[in-house]
């Protein structure tokens, strides 16, 4: 057991003070100064966050740029695709502003009251409005509101786990100091606050954590690439293709006199915006939106889209223990009698665990111990942590001696000659001494007390002097543990299942973080004291491979941990609920807060678990497998678009040739071969392992189908519209189907293996795309016009040469990912 704190050390000015508290002038100039509690705590990102992040992108300046020209030509028709990018925007905004509000409104639900002494009277205040040097007055169950001095105090103990990580109760007297957001568990105090506001210990962590960055998505970041590239492409290409359809048209002079550069404008703008995967940011926003959906009806509270995604690509996982394995309070373990010849003893218990002013250990028996509640209490010496026990003797019971319960130390000061009858490994001949015992089972770091009964009942002398009677012998020895989450264990084995390596960090003493890592089911023989952590990033990284229960370990080693280990390439996730986890959480790949965390923690995190169950995260793992295997699919789909549209921009202007399509009728392939059908394939089913490298996996396929694509376009606008001389119409149509029947191709190579959905998904989009050529809305609103036979003959001719080249392609692509997963060491780190 912890030594007592040091003697009280407040003046009797202070303890005066504390009997009327400030005056309302005291606290009119303290407030006029600027010395209150008041404090800009973030509990979500900012309005303006949100916004920016989803509105004023590279995505959308290209495309509103081209949406912008096109209106302003008078072509809405053919505008049609900034759609895309404004619903983009409006879902990405919806979804993240959802989380914003209801974090929001939970915060505002949660928010503590404070209690002070002004003027001599007690009165319920905002924490904003409390001020420094205020009285505060506090009670069990009370919210310390901002850092403070004890001034006086009856049996005080609060719990620091939000801010330290220790789950224990800590004792507190006179001069001692109390953090701000610890919670008040047994007794009652006066206390002077001494750092208010952003000074206060919770508020320094608030403020750095309150910076928020992004979450790093593969997706996203593919996504991103690919629009980088085209950005740093689309200049040169738009000047190329600009002026070969000015050209076309007869020159510069003659297309501004004529006023055929508006033509020349639309056909540069159908081939850039052709470039650029419009569908694909849209989608990925939608799946990742899906997602979101899906986990809030599974109490996940999403506060970024990609986070979505960030915990299937998790390789390490950094587990809080208080509050995240445990429910953070003290639970009975086992009872071992010593002596059961002394009736009575389990109603003591019981009794002890009922009492009016039992502390948060004491309260742990009552769910053990049901008997004892017709006890009646004749005296009694309540519990003091500074002589760590309590005392009680019974009126008209069998054994009307005295009931002792505490430290086994400081109950028996001679535990050590006390034998005591004992089966563990201390034992000898069945017996052992009763230090050894207690020793014994504290090291298995469950808490460890010691009931003893005297046949001496309690007089008024023993409860004056708080002494104990003579005569006492030890009873039983009753061992408490933590409260585990009953989801811990079936979580953690699904972690392992899954090659997910965690890592548990508390600030709990380490052999206690090692015994409740046991009772889950891991395989730790002791835990590592953080104390002895090394400084170093790459010492730090190597003792983290090396260990997996870690205890003592403070705020800014938790935050340093992550680090490490991302430094040696993995995905880590970090979850929490306290103060002391922020900064870690912040720093995590993925950080994931508890509901009953703080505001400042569920603020700065990805993903907040709303009923606080740990069991959520397979859910979870397996939403974001869902969103990336299915995104990987169709993304090649939508990245072929992007390889032919290039592949055409610059063999068509370097060729001089006028661009095949008009924007409109390219609406038409990119619903029928790409929007709809990959918007469904999204939200399939998808169990398939997280595996690095979608971009360059997708692109191995994309960009050799798209050569073929944008070849074939080439080859038929050549023969047909320049050495047949079709009309630019016919050729446009030809075009179209050309690039309709082979993107349906690779629709169907990209969805095996097929399933009946897929299959009547892509039989739809057949269907789709025979009405639209021959439906005369449809024909008259895409200005299609069927080409003359000889040039149905050539386009049927390239589309089945182009089938053959890019089965080929995907079978070859195909056989190259078996290779390469094959090469793959299951340990290999998973940052992308």
């Amino acid at each position: 057991m912890d030594a007592p704190d040091a003697p009280p050390t407040v003046s009797a000015v202070d303890i005066e003070a504390a009997t009327s508290g400030l005056s309302a002038a005291d606290v009119a100039e303290r407030v006029a100064s600027g010395r209150t509690n008041a404090f800009n705590a973030d509990t979500s990102r900012t309005w303006w966050s949100i916004i920016r992040a989803n509105i004023f992108t590279l995505f959308n300046a290209i495309v509103f740029a081209c949406f912008a020209a096109l209106l302003a030509l008078g072509r809405w028709q053919d505008a049609l695709f900034g759609l895309a990018a404004i619903f983009n925007a409006l879902i990405g905004c919806y979804q993240e502003i959802r989380a914003k509000v209801a974090l929001d409104r939970l915060a505002l639900l949660n928010a503590p009251r404070a209690r002070v002494r002004r003027d001599g009277v007690e009165a319920e205040i905002s924490p904003a409005d409390v001020v420094q040097d205020d009285i505060l007055v506090l009670r069990a169950g009370d919210q310390v509101p901002a850092d403070a001095e004890v001034l006086s105090e009856q049996g005080l103990q609060v719990d620091e786990s939000m801010l330290t990580g220790e789950s224990d109760p800590i004792d507190k007297h006179p001069g001692g100091q109390l953090l701000s957001a610890s919670i008040v568990v047994s007794g009652r105090a006066d206390a002077r606050a001494t750092q208010v506001g952003a000074d206060s210990y919770a508020n320094r962590f608030a403020g750095e954590a309150k910076r928020f960055s992004l979450v790093q998505s593969e997706l996203r970041r593919g996504v991103n690439k690919v629009l980088a590239w085209v950005a740093w492409g689309i200049g040169p290409i738009a000047l190329l293709v600009t002026n070969a359809q000015v050209q076309v048209q007869g020159g510069w002079e003659e297309a501004f006199a004529d006023g055929s550069w508006r033509q020349a404008a639309v056909d540069s703008i159908a081939v850039i915006t052709a470039m650029i995967p419009l569908g694909l940011v849209l989608l990925t926003s939608i799946a990742f939106a899906v997602g979101a959906a899906r986990l809030a009806a599974e109490k996940v509270l999403v506060q970024e889209l990609p986070a979505v995604e960030g915990l299937a690509r998790v390789d390490i996982v950094c587990l809080d223990k208080t509050g995240t394995l445990t429910y953070g309070d003290i639970a009975f373990d086992a009872v071992y009698p010593f002596d059961e010849r002394v009736e009575g003893w389990r109603g003591a218990l019981g009794w002890f665990g009922r009492a009016p002013d039992a502390n948060a250990t004491a309260r742990s028996l009552a769910g053990g111990f049901p008997e004892g509640d017709t006890l009646v209490a004749e005296r009694e010496i309540p519990f003091s942590s500074k002589r760590k026990w309590s005392a009680v003797s019974f009126g008209g019971t069998d054994a009307p001696g005295t009931w002792v319960l505490g430290a086994p130390t400081m109950v028996l000061p001679d535990a050590v000659t006390r034998s005591v009858p004992w089966s563990g490994p201390s034992a000898e001949n069945d017996e052992a001494s009763l230090a050894d015992a207690t020793n014994e089972l504290a090291s298995t770091g469950r808490r460890t007390i010691l009931l003893a009964y005297s046949p001496v009942p309690l007089e008024d002398a023993h409860v004056k002097a708080e002494s104990l009677p003579e005569h006492l012998d030890p009873i039983a020895a009753i061992t408490l543990q933590e409260h585990v989450r009953e989801d811990a264990a079936q979580t953690l084995a699904y972690f392992a299942e899954q090659g997910v390596d965690v890592k548990i960090i508390s600030g709990d003493s380490p052999q206690t973080v090692a015994a409740i890592a046991r009772d889950l089911g891991l395989d730790v023989p002791y835990g590592f004291d953080a104390r002895e952590l090394p400084t170093d990033n790459d010492a730090l990284a190597d003792v983290l491979d090396q260990h997996t229960v870690f205890g003592r370990v403070s705020p800014e080693q938790k935050k340093g941990m992550v680090i490490a280990l991302q430094s040696r390439g993995h995905v880590v996730a970090m979850t929490g609920d306290g103060v002391n986890d922020a900064l870690a959480i912040k720093q995590a790949d993925i950080g994931i807060a508890m509901n009953s965390g703080s505001a400042a923690t569920k603020a700065v995190a990805r993903l907040v678990l709303l009923d606080g169950r740990f069991s959520h995260l397979p859910t979870v793992v397996a939403e974001g497998r869902r969103v990336i295997a299915n995104m990987e699919r169709v993304s090649m789909v939508f990245l072929t678009k992007t390889a032919y549209a290039t592949t055409i921009a610059v063999l068509f202007g370097v060729l001089i040739m006028q661009i095949p399509f008009l924007p409109r009728q390219l609406s038409i392939t990119d619903g029928l071969t790409i929007g709809i059908p990959a918007f469904f394939l999204a939200l399939l089913p998808n169990t398939q392992r997280y595996i690095p490298g979608f971009l360059r996996r997708s692109l191995s396929f994309a960009i050799p189908a798209g050569l073929v694509v944008g070849l074939a376009l080439t080859v038929f606008s050549r023969i047909a519209g320049h050495l047949w001389e079709i009309p630019i119409e016919e050729v446009r149509t030809g075009s179209t189907v050309i690039v309709g029947i082979l993107g349906i191709w690779v629709l169907a190579l990209i969805s095996l293996p097929l399933s009946w959905i897929k299959a009547a998904i892509l039989v739809a989009m057949v269907g789709g795309l025979a009405l639209v050529l021959n439906v005369p809305f449809a024909i008259d609103f895409f200005q299609l016009d069927w080409p003359r036979e000889d040039a149905v003959v050539l386009i049927a001719g390239l589309c089945a040469v182009g089938i053959v080249l890019i089965g080929i392609i995907r079978a070859v692509q195909q056989s190259y990912i078996r290779r390469q997963l094959t090469n793959i060491p299951a340990a290999t780190p998973r940052r992308p």
